[in-house]
């Protein structure tokens, strides 16, 4: 039997020469399926099995969470969903700084996202905007006529509603359509590539960012000045998409790809003007209905002859 000394690790080169000297020493055989085993060379040696399963899942485990991987659980499960808002602050301040600064080249999911989409951002942006908008617009209507002796205030929270269903609606039904489109693109004769259905919402969610600091700005009862800032956002948030979608469109034909990016802008931009018209619409004020006036009277004087 093997001595303890003659277990030890040992170069590969002198393996041959380990076994002329010693031939009945144990040898260590690393296997694909995590257990070792040693074979005695020349049959009379013993068998020691080393299982390593534990650290290789570990191993796997920290590997999952480096590489920013979801987790694999059913939709049932809360952790499925968990997954999706798994960011930090600073992963959150990125993205947004991302969308309200698009540079040429830089790709918002490849330089952003980073494999690792989340529904977090997306969802508070969305919400915040609701009540951005709901509440800017009755401020823009009550400053607006405000010392009119004619106009009457009266908070309408059933914009609220409005603005939650136009904004979610956007935001969810849009990139299930572009992504369901670029899918199935996906299966022509150029096969393009795209990106995933988490990745599509993330990058529209985002880019709605910079709606919120504009529609805040629309409270100032200037038209010039809202349509202004209407055009800036669009600017801003429609570069946003156009460099993330058009790397995955070029290489379909010119028409496909011209009309696909065309159409992201002016779904995006129908947003924005259909938010400004609606909720700081200037409301027209009619004249305040006055008494009729009795007209002046008459004095009539009779005069009796006797």
């Amino acid at each position: 039997m093997a001595s303890p000394n003659d277990l030890q690790f040992q170069e590969f080169e002198e393996a041959a020469e380990l076994l002329s000297v010693d031939p009945g020493a144990s040898t260590l055989s690393m296997s694909a399926s995590n257990t070792t085993t040693a074979a005695a060379a020349g049959g009379g040696g013993e068998e020691v099995k080393l299982d390593l399963s534990e650290d290789e899942e570990g191993q796997e485990e920290s590997s999952e969470l480096l590489g920013g991987q979801k987790a694999s659980g059913g939709f049932w499960t809360f952790e499925y969903y968990q997954s999706f808002f798994n960011v930090d602050t600073v992963q959150v301040l990125d993205r947004v700084k991302g969308s309200v600064m698009p540079l040429p080249g830089r790709n918002f999911i490849k330089h952003h996202l980073r494999s690792n989409p989340d529904l977090y951002g997306p969802f508070w942006i969305c919400v915040t905007l609701v009540f951005s908008v709901a509440i800017s617009g009755n401020l823009s209507v009550f400053l607006s006529h405000m010392g009119n002796p004619a106009f009457h205030y009266r908070p309408q929270f059933h914009k609220v509603t409005i603005a939650a269903v136009v904004i979610f609606l956007y935001a969810w039904l849009v990139p299930i359509g572009l992504w369901g489109f670029l899918t199935w693109r996906q299966g022509t004769e150029r096969q393009i590539g795209g990106y995933s259905f988490l990745e599509t919402v993330c990058v529209y969610g985002y880019s709605l960012f910079i709606y919120i600091p504009t529609s805040v700005l629309w409270i100032i009862p200037y038209e010039w000045l809202r349509w202004t800032l209407i055009l800036v956002a669009i600017l801003i948030s429609g570069s946003v998409l156009v460099l993330t979608f058009w790397p995955v469109v070029r290489d379909d034909t010119k028409v496909m790809a011209v009309a696909t990016v065309a159409t992201i802008v002016v779904l995006h931009t129908l947003l924005a003007i259909g938010c400004k018209m609606y909720f700081f619409q200037t409301a027209v004020l009619s004249p305040i209905p006055t008494a009729p006036t009795a007209p002046p009277a008459h004095i009539t004087l009779v005069t009796q002859t006797h």
